[in-house]
């Protein structure tokens, strides 16, 4: 039986890495439930088209053990992160990451997704793929300039581009 797939859609949304991953997971089975890291599940993408998404971030504290991957879409996520770092809804994704990454479940994400996940302190160790403009950013995780890696339970891709050469290491473990 397929994993369920927590997707958790900051806002704005970068549409072209989000669509990849969504599209990927309906094709082949396997079940999502998107979540926006704001205050409303109406997000946009960075090119301004509305999305709604299933639920907030907030909820999905509660649910973390039906789900048994988070992906983390990015967008301009390190620019608003920054802007609202203390927002509820943005330390409730930090919160969020940290219980999916305790339970030792499917971390994915591209572009600085991985910075967050060093922010959020679950990537300790791990080598990850991420943008080269944050590669400097990064504290605890093993930043590479490789456009993909897979490290254990981290699947994460230096941008949208990329994301497809990850994707059937990705569906796979989902399938499994």
């Amino acid at each position: 039986m397929a994993k369920n797939v927590a997707v958790l859609v900051v806002n704005p949304v970068n549409g072209m890495g989000l669509f990849k991953y969504l599209e990927a997971f309906t094709e082949s089975g396997i079940p999502f439930k998107t979540f926006a890291v704001a205050e409303t599940t109406m997000v946009k993408t960075n090119s301004g088209v509305n999305l709604i998404t299933d639920d907030l971030v907030t909820n999905l504290k509660k649910w973390t053990d039906e789900f048994d991957a988070v992906v983390f879409a990015c967008g301009n996520a390190m620019p608003v992160f920054a802007q609202n770092v203390d927002k509820p809804y943005n330390q409730d994704m930090l919160t969020v990451l940290g219980l999916f990454g305790a339970k030792n479940k499917l971390i994915v994400g591209h572009c600085v997704s991985a910075l967050m996940f060093d922010i959020a302190g679950i990537a300790t160790g791990k080598r990850v793929a991420l943008h080269p403009f944050v590669r400097q950013a990064v504290k605890s995780a093993i930043a590479t300039d490789e456009l993909t890696v897979v490290d254990g339970n981290f699947y994460t891709a230096q941008n949208e581009n990329a994301i497809e050469m990850m994707l059937p290491q990705l569906l796979e473990a989902l399938k499994a």
